[in-house]
Order: C-alpha cells, then structure tokens, then sequence
C-alpha cells in the first residue's frame, strides 16, 4: 500500500478549485465579517479623544450607530459564512464517503480477505471527516485572519512603529514554534487514524461474535484486547495534544510578554505626550485583532493538519487496484451465453510456490451438474472461487463457451452467474427484500415463483408479517434452515445461467433438506450447475462428480460409475451411509 502523501496542489486541484466561487462568497463575507470587527477598536479612540474630551453628544450619537451597524453586519455575515461553507462541507464529505465506498466494493475478494471489516468501515467513514476543515470555515478562517492581522499590523504601524516592532518579535517566535509542531502532529494523526480503524474493527467483530463470547465465557478477554487498543488510542491522543498544548502555552506567554511590554512602553509614551490614551487604546485592541487571529490559525493549522493525515489515508486506499482496473479485462460476455465451462490445467496458490490446486482440468457442460466432493481443505471452494471470478488462476484457463474468462468484463459475466454460499450471508431488512436483492426490478409473481420453489412460505406463511417479517442482522432471527432457503430464493429470483452451490444443504435438517433439494431440482434445470456438498445423497443425480484430495481430482465420473470403482468416493458414500 503507497505511504504517499497528499499533495497540496492536489488538494487544491480536486477539492478546493471545484468550490472556487462558493469559497470567493466565503472570502468576501469573512473579510466584511473582519473590517466590521476592526470598528469598534476604531471608534474606541475617537470616543476617548473627542467624543469625552470635547463632550459631544452629537458625535456620539453617530458612534453608537456606526458601531451597532458594524455589530449587525458582523453576525449576519458570521451566520451566513457558517451557512454556506459548513453544508457545502457536509456535502463534499458525503459525496467522499459516497466514493470511498463504491472504490472499496470494486476492489478484488483478495483485499477483504487480508484487511477487517471493521477497518474499512472506519476508512470509510472517518478518514475523509477532516476535509470539513478545507472546505468548511477553516479555510476561509485562516485567509480572513491573515488579511485581519495585516490590516491590524498596518494600523498598529500607524499609530506606533516602535511598539510594533516590540510586538512582532514573539509574534514571530510563536509562528516559528507553530510550523514546527504542525511538522511534527501530521504522523501522528495519520497513525491516529490507524489504530482507530483497527479498534473499530475489533469491536465491530466482538458485537457480531457476541454469541461465541459469551459461549465461551470470554468477555473478560475481549474487554482486555478492546482496553489496550482504547489505551493505545489515548497515547497517541496523548501526544498530539501535549504539541498543542505546547503551542497554546508558548502563545500564552510569548503574547503575555508582547503585552506587558506594550503596557510598559504606552504609559511610558503617553506620560512623554507622545501618544494619546484614545491611541494607546485603539492600540491595544488592534492588537487583539492581530494576535487572535494568529492564536486562531494554530488551532486551525492543527484542524488542516488532521484534514490531511485523513486524506493521506484515504488516498491509500483509492490507489488500490480495483477489480476493473484490472487491463487484461476488455472483454464483453454475451448475453446470449449457452454456459458451457472448462478448466485446463489450472495451478492456484494463496502464496507465492505453495499450490493448493494441481492441475486441475474438466468440463461442465451447458445445463449440467458438476458435483465436487472431498474432505474439508481439499480444494472444493477454491475451484468455486475461481469459476466465480473471485480468485484468478495462478496458471491455466478457465473459458465460458470458449471464452477466457481472466480476460472478461466482471459485470458482463456476474448477472449471469447466481451463488449460494456456505456462509448464508442476509442483510438486515425484511425477507421480501433479501429475495429481491439479486434482482430489485423483480415482478411480484417472480418474487411469489422463488419463493414456492424454494419453500420459503413453509415458514412465512406462519409469521404474522409473511415476506415483510424483519430477520434482524445476518438474519439471526431466523435458523439455519431458513436463511438457507431464503438465500435460495435470492439465486431463483436472478434467473442466472450458471449457479455454484457450495454446501447449499449444510444447515439444513433432513425435512428441511428434502423440501430444498425439489426446489434445487428446478432451479439447476437447464442451468450449468457447480455444486459443492459433503452429503453425498444430494448429488447422485449429478451428471460428473469429482473427488477432490489435497488440491487434485483423483475420480471423476457419475455416481454409479464411482461406486463400481470402489475407490474413494465408494468409502465417502459408505461412511455417510452407516451414519
């Protein structure tokens, strides 16, 4: 994965260009915003030289309403900037998350195999949260505060040069302490970012494992890993803020010094006559109009400074490679496919010179039944992976009438393809929308067809709210049994041309089991079937079945043809017979 950092120009280029004039109205108003904030230091000296000295009343009058203008046009640019800036920034951070979202599902099954869930929800929703900073009223807030503290610096110039010098000085100190503590935190919050996901992750696993934990009475253990990746989290918290206390505190004496020696400095001047007390105050509070601003900028410094650790991070997992980035798959499959499949000499391996498949070569005829059988480890859903375009052979071919299948447009040969997995995976939702969530646009008779065929209102017909029942997350409130036929119906509804069952009986009882295997009956009529299954009995009618061991076919043929050889096959039917 690329440590690269984020370019500034590249920010600049696709997040801040884009919202130019959104920015420019942001600018505008915060620059109003400012020069309405400098009036009041500015009346101050006219009222303390000639308002109060020469008692006019006339003059004040005009003060107060000048000042009380100003006050109105500050707040009403203040709720406007905040307004504009902070939707537009809830906008871009959706519209981030929306494609953050859609990269990570495009990335090949190999990347979800190696990285959590977890993790990747955290990426999805955390990283890009920074970029409110960019957008939103931080940036504009830092360039309007650079244009107040030169506009302030230029009056304060004005009014005493000497005093002016005497204040830039752990002005520019601070500035210099700032640079260097912003160097210093931008590590840190992108491993913040890290150890956040990885927390998360865990914790997303120990609520879907929840029934394990407690089954094994180990929710002492699985308090002890979350506490020391909290613990971790707060060490680094830790040391982010000990930078920006550090900050905090070299502003809080460097500019306590600044005024101190202003106080001594302008009593000095003004018993010397040679400045006013309307001077000496108009003084101070330009000065606190420079000074804020900069004190400001380094919190907002630190804000940008995290808007870019997360866009590091999310830059990381854009640049991965996802499935149809993948050069080699140009090609469109028809959709007028007949689904004739064939292996040849397929080798496959996880790492680099450990094969788990040898060789591997058959065909499955259009609307046949290929059956793989064999011990746990054997090879079986490799070999499913593979037809599915989960996996890509390490060598060998894979064609679909004839067609390599490495060199397939994904989507062009998926909506032909329907799966039901050993892992009955349901969403959180209701049964209706667990069928049709292979086909959205299904009719009604087809959702009523797939149901029947695969039985599902055996059980729904019993439930008062039929196929709007909830089944709550992963479906854990259905058994086993149930989500199985529901994940059925989902393959039905698709109306696929090729179909990979792996284990699609195992969670079934024997009733249960044989209401499926009917319906599989009709579902894998006229269909290019791979079925995977450890019970023998559902797969006699197969039309090649072959015996898996340690990563080679070491039968193949029907079934009677399997049991005359007496070979392994023979000995798998006879275990599972006596049992």
């Amino acid at each position: 994965m690329s440590k690269k950092k984020v370019s500034i120009s590249k920010v600049f280029k696709e997040i801040v260009w884009p919202r130019r004039k959104l920015l420019l109205i942001g600018l505008l108003l915060i620059i109003i915003n400012r020069l309405c904030g400098l009036v009041l230091p500015g009346a101050s000296k006219y009222l303390m030289d000639d308002v109060i000295t020469n008692q006019d009343y006339e003059m004040l009058k005009k003060l107060v309403m000048v000042v009380v203008l100003a006050i109105f046009f500050q707040a009403s640019t203040g709720f406007l900037l905040t307004r504009l800036l902070s939707v537009e920034a809830q906008r871009l951070i959706a519209h981030l998350r929306a494609n953050v979202q859609r990269h990570v599902i495009s990335l090949p099954i190999s990347y979800f195999d190696n990285t959590k869930s977890g993790v990747l929800v955290s990426r999805i929703m955390s990283d890009v949260e920074g970029v409110r900073n960019l957008v939103g009223t931080g940036l504009v807030q830092l360039i309007g505060g650079t244009i107040t503290a030169i506009i302030s610096l230029v009056l304060l110039i004005k009014i005493s040069w000497s005093m002016t010098v005497f204040v830039l000085v752990p002005v520019s100190i601070f500035g210099m302490i700032s640079m260097k503590a912003f160097q210093f935190i931008r590590p840190i919050f992108r491993k913040r970012g890290k150890i956040k996901a990885e927390v998360t992750g865990r914790l997303t696993e120990s609520l879907n494992g929840v029934r394990i934990i407690k089954g094994f009475n180990a929710e002492e253990e699985e308090n002890r890993i979350f506490e020391e990746g909290v613990d971790k989290l707060f060490k680094n918290v830790k040391k982010s803020l000990t930078s920006t206390a550090i900050m905090t505190s070299s502003s809080t004496f460097l500019l306590g010094i600044a005024s101190t020696g202003i106080m001594g400095i302008g009593g000095y001047k003004i018993m010397q006559g040679e400045l006013t007390i309307g001077d000496f105050l108009a003084f101070t509070l330009y000065l606190g109009f420079m000074i804020a601003p900069i004190v400001q900028m380094s919190n907002i410094g630190s804000q940008l400074t995290e808007a870019f650790a997360g866009l590091d991070r999310t830059e990381e997992i854009m640049n991965e490679a996802s499935e149809t980035d993948d050069p080699l798959r140009t090609e469109e499959v028809s959709d007028q496919i007949k689904g004739d499949i064939e292996l040849n000499n397929i080798e496959f391996a996880y790492e680099d010179n450990k094969n788990v498949l040898h060789n591997i070569s058959f065909k499955a005829n259009a609307g046949s039944i290929t059956a793989l059988v064999g011990s746990s480890g054997s090879g079986k859903t490799t070999i499913a992976s593979l037809i599915a375009t989960f996996l890509n052979p390490t060598s060998g071919t894979i064609t679909l009438d004839g067609q390599d299948l490495r060199k397939v447009h994904l989507p062009s040969f998926r909506k032909h393809l329907g799966v039901v997995l050993q892992d009955d995976f349901l969403f959180e939702g209701t049964i209706e929308e667990n069928i049709k969530f292979s086909n959205p646009d299904a009719t009604n008779d087809a959702l009523l067809k797939a149901v029947k065929a695969a039985y599902v209102d055996e059980f729904t017909d019993r439930f008062e709210e039929g196929l709007q029942t909830v089944i709550g997350e992963r479906g854990v409130k259905l058994s086993g049994g149930q989500r199985q036929r529901i994940a059925i119906a989902r393959a039905i509804i698709a109306d696929p041309k090729i179909i990979i069952l792996d284990e699609a009986t195992s969670s079934l009882d024997t009733e249960s089991e044989a209401l499926i295997q009917k319906s599989l009956n009709v579902l894998m009529k006229g269909r290019t079937t791979i079925v995977i299954a450890h019970r023998l009995s559902t797969i006699q009618k197969a039309d090649q079945i072959l015996v898996m061991n340690q990563g080679e076919i070491i039968e193949r043929g029907t079934h009677q043809e399997l049991i005359d050889k007496k070979g392994r096959y023979h000995e798998l039917y006879k275990y599972q017979a006596r049992i």
